[in-house]
């Protein structure tokens, strides 16, 4: 069996950065790391119960202040309008749920929109898993994949990962398709990565992407 270590985990510290951006003792680290799975949870739930369409969602990043009375969650999406809604309502109504949610500290909200959503693996997963959701031939959706990645002129390389009963085979195998570099070994590569499945007719597909961006030599400090 090979061991494979995740590619943004193996990062981190280092050319990536934590989804949750807080400093807190040891006896509340715990509470707080519950809290931020709470905060991303309920967000995706509400999207859900409010059948908001694709945005492109990428992360939701949760800070705190040193008092801890404020949180400020970050929501980047591609098409942030529809996460605000018609004058704002779904941002307002969301806005007074996670109030209420969590009551001794204040709420700040801000959706910071994609400008380039095809650099992020986790919009091109996405839109491979719808594809193939509607029965459409994995090939002819990885060549769908590898034209909107040509189309981002600053990225160096791509990995297009498919596994399951592919085109409704009987055995279940594997296909990739890399062009350009994808240096996973390199810890000063900022590599993007995502893993998702898709529910055909005949079982799971497991979809992995690896986007090459370039190469970070000096670390960002926060």
């Amino acid at each position: 069996m090979g061991h494979k270590t995740h590619p943004l985990g193996f990062r981190l510290g280092i050319v990536q950065e934590e989804k949750s951006l807080w400093y807190s003792g040891i006896n509340s680290y715990v509470s707080y790391l519950q809290e931020d799975y709470k905060i991303r949870k309920f967000i995706g739930q509400f999207w859900l119960l409010n059948r908001i369409p694709y945005s492109g969602n990428t992360s939701i990043i949760i800070k705190r202040d040193e008092k801890k009375k404020k949180v400020y969650i970050e929501i980047q999406a591609a098409v942030p309008s529809r996460l605000v809604g018609e004058s704002g309502v779904l941002l307002r109504t969301l806005d007074e749920k996670l109030s209420s949610l969590l009551k001794h500290e204040k709420v700040l909200i801000n959706i910071v929109e994609i400008k380039n959503p095809y650099k992020e693996a986790s919009i091109l997963v996405d839109l491979l898993v719808q594809k193939l959701e509607e029965r459409v031939p994995f090939r002819k959706c990885i060549r769908d994949t590898l034209k909107r990645y040509r189309s981002e002129k600053e990225l160096n390389g791509i990995k297009v990962q498919i596994a399951g009963r592919l085109n409704g085979a009987e055995i279940a195998r594997t296909e990739w398709v890399r062009e350009g570099r994808v240096p996973l070994q390199t810890l000063r590569a900022d590599i993007d990565y995502s893993y998702k499945t898709a529910q055909t007719n005949y079982g799971i597909l497991g979809i992995k992407i690896w986007v090459f961006r370039n190469e970070i030599l000096t670390k960002k400090f926060i």
